[in-house]
């Protein structure tokens, strides 16, 4: 094999597979319906030539056929008036006009078949055009239909490329949060155990850092004691009561005063998935 021929057919190979992959059943359907419709109106118009074309003669023929009788008036007329030699014409021209009667006759019932024949083929390939038309419907739904459920399929199982784009961005987001959270928490033991400093905190001295313990403690004890005043009159905390109020604002139902508050728990720790 030449090496063009090889060019030659490597090129149509692929310009068919490329084709292949771009042609939509769909859209191949609705154009050979379109030409199937052209075809049935061509059909149809030469239906309605052939009928003109024999309308036509008809008409010829009447014409001939009304010359005639006034031929056979005028023979009959010129009998009675003595003028053999006029009537004789008069008979010899309604002949002629016989021979020609007698070609548009055949004529006329030549056209008239062909017109039979070509109204029977209209009727059949409109027959077929309604049930081409009624596959072609069916075809096109089955289609979408099967394209809607490989596209479900693709995308449940993420092997379309959309899906398997966003699942490689939500696995990249996952890994990087899980490096950040590792990272935050290794900088939260070394700063416990000392091993790195908070540069922006103000050097404080052991005594300065029990200090602030005891004062801290001392806020606590002094607002413990209030709460407990508050609760012993049977009066809701007022912390308690903003937080009804607002939950009842952005339309939830507000937990009675009489429940005790639910003990506090610590925050979870964000979880990998969560893509934050």
């Amino acid at each position: 094999m030449s090496v063009v021929k090889r060019v030659s057919m490597i090129f149509k190979a692929k310009a068919n597979k490329a084709l292949d992959r771009m042609e939509d059943p769909r859209e191949t359907l609705d154009y050979s319906y379109q030409r199937q419709l052209e075809m049935l109106t061509q059909v149809r118009r030469g239906v309605a030539d052939v009928a003109t074309s024999r309308k036509r003669v008809e008409l010829q023929m009447n014409s001939l056929q009304q010359q005639q009788a006034k031929l056979d008036g005028q023979a009959r007329q010129a009998l009675g008036s003595g003028r053999e030699d006029l009537a004789r014409e008069a008979l010899t021209r309604k002949s002629a006009l016989q021979t020609q009667i007698s070609d548009l006759q055949t004529q006329y019932q030549s056209l008239q078949a062909d017109e039979e024949k070509l109204t029977a083929a209209s009727q059949r390939l409109q027959s077929k055009v309604e049930a081409f038309r009624t596959q072609k419907e069916t075809i096109k739904a089955t289609y979408t239909a099967a394209e809607a459920q490989t596209r479900i399929g693709e995308a449940v199982s993420g092997i379309s490329e959309e899906m398997g784009d966003v699942g490689m961005a939500v696995q990249r987001a996952q890994d990087k949060t899980a490096q950040m959270q590792a990272r935050a928490g290794a900088i939260d033991e070394l700063m416990a155990s000392g091993a790195l400093e908070d540069v922006t905190a103000q050097p404080n001295d052991d005594i300065q850092r029990e200090l602030d313990q005891m004062g801290s403690n001392h806020n606590v004890d002094r607002e413990l004691e209030r709460l407990k005043g508050e609760l012993g009159q049977g009066e809701a905390p007022r912390e308690i009561e903003g937080s009804a109020s607002g939950a009842a604002g952005n339309g939830q139902q507000a937990a009675p005063a009489q429940q005790a508050a639910p003990a506090e728990q610590p925050a979870e720790q964000p979880q990998a998935g969560d893509g934050s």
